[in-house]
């Protein structure tokens, strides 16, 4: 039984996760991720 609980959670919880993601791409959020990144990253090597 505390088996079957665990494989429950875990799915739900991954579901939520990909439906998040799902959310995130349909509103472009990838795109605004990536722009922060390259900022940081520019920043860490002094460029930006």
């Amino acid at each position: 039984m505390k088996a079957d609980k665990k494989r429950i959670i875990g799915f739900a919880v991954a579901l939520v996760g990909a439906a998040m993601m799902a959310f995130g791409v349909a509103d472009n959020e990838h795109r605004e991720v990536f722009e922060k990144a390259v900022r940081i990253c520019l920043e860490c090597i002094g460029i930006g």
